[in-house]
């Protein structure tokens, strides 16, 4: 997911799907003038869509407006924006989103009932108006089909990532197509996160929700990089039947969850200030809903963390993780490895830790419950100073 280069093939992304266009501008939102406001427009013949959001409470306004036009699952675009979140911002936010949808309805000649929106950045502040809704208008006129606008629209959505995430899968004759933010307050669900995804298969609205949600469950939901939920988080689906081809379902949901693991793993390779990314593996276990537990519980363990960051193959913080969880095991059948040197056999000292290796940046700690053979995975990242230093700074 790196910048490409010269000789590289052209990105694939959003617009790698036939009947999509999109466009990413500045409009002053951010203060270093990079791209901050994005349009993705679906252009038919079909406009079947499907959205999941964020759980949490204190949901933003966009994400509010954004459940009501998916209702009908119909969207003929989304607009998004960085540099401000429009959370917690009270009527004058929700009627900001509102307009947001109307000055891009009329700019594109659909229904405002069908423009869903997507914001991210610092909570509690009002958006700028004055410069979002002309942004709209100038994204608008620079929609294009063209891979340069669909990585033109996955930068216009970063904040503190620090490269863009885009991705494309080719099924049976169709194409599915992503773009992701998201580098920190990462937790399900969904973690902080914007996700647009395009596909040019034929599929109705329920068929695109249910897929997505079986993706979601095995991609974005299993990216749990520092414990905190955010307000803002939305993936969204959506179809534009231009390709005639209408897909095996099981086929195009193993893709469209290919596609949504890739991203998750682009968000967390990309957190803020990690140094590791972590594959948290629990296995043998008496169900997939224990193995999940054990293995969010370790993947949330700030000393467990902190221990990967410092090249520590601390197993005793693991072990004490396990030991908090309601998953059926015994003690002294507990196994773990770290990047396969297992260091703790049968609930006590196993290899000896020194053969543990931090060479790279990926880690794979794995947990043997021995109590069954289920398994389930978490993609977490280490905490480190960076991390700390840029949050304390992140609003001041």
């Amino acid at each position: 997911m790196s910048q490409p280069t010269e000789n590289s093939p052209a990105p694939e992304g959003i617009t790698t799907p036939a009947g999509f266009s999109a466009a990413g501008v500045a409009a002053g939102l951010k203060s270093t003038g990079a791209n901050d406001v994005v349009v993705v427009r679906n252009q038919g013949p079909q406009f079947a869509a499907a959205a999941v959001f964020t759980s949490n409470r204190v949901a933003a306004a966009p994400v509010h407006w954004s459940r009501q036009v998916i209702a009908d699952g119909r969207a003929d675009a989304v607009v998004l924006n960085s540099g401000g979140a429009n959370a917690c911002t009270g009527p004058e936010g929700f009627a900001n989103t509102h307009r947001t949808a109307e000055h891009a309805a009329e700019a594109l000649g659909v229904s405002a009932g069908d423009v869903l929106v997507c914001s991210t950045g610092l909570i509690g502040e009002q958006l700028p108006m004055d410069k979002l809704l002309p942004g709209v208008s100038a994204a608008v006129e620079a929609l294009a089909a063209t891979p340069e606008a669909g990585m033109a629209a996955a930068t216009g959505i970063m904040t503190t990532d620090t490269v863009p995430k885009h991705g494309a899968r080719h099924g049976s004759g169709y194409a599915i197509g992503g773009i992701a933010k998201g580098a920190g307050m990462l937790a399900p669900a969904l973690a902080t996160m914007l996700v647009v995804l395009t596909t040019d298969a034929e599929l109705d609205a329920a068929e695109l929700d249910g897929a997505l949600r079986a993706a979601t469950a095995l991609s974005f939901d299993r990216a749990d990089s520092d414990g905190c939920m955010s307000t803002n988080d939305t993936v969204v689906l959506l179809a534009s039947g231009a390709s005639g081809v209408r897909p095996d379902l099981q086929e195009f949901t193993a893709e469209l969850t290919g596609l949504c693991q890739e991203l998750a793993k682009g968000l967390i390779d990309d957190a803020e200030g990690a140094q590791h990314t972590i594959t948290v593996r629990t296995f043998n276990a008496a169900s997939e809903a224990d193995a999940l537990e054990v293995s969010r519980a370790v993947s949330r363990s700030n000393l467990v963390k902190t221990a990967i960051f410092g090249r520590d193959p601390n197993w005793g913080r693991v072990l004490s993780e396990v030991g908090t969880t309601a998953a059926a095991f015994e003690p002294e059948q507990l196994n773990v490895s770290i990047n396969g040197v297992q260091v703790c056999r049968n609930g006590g000292v196993g290899e000896d830790r020194s053969l543990v290796q931090f060479s790279g940046r990926e880690v794979a700690i794995d947990i043997d419950l021995n109590a069954g053979s289920a398994e389930a995975s978490i993609l977490t990242n280490d905490l480190t100073h960076d991390y700390v230093h840029e949050n304390s700074a992140y609003s001041s």
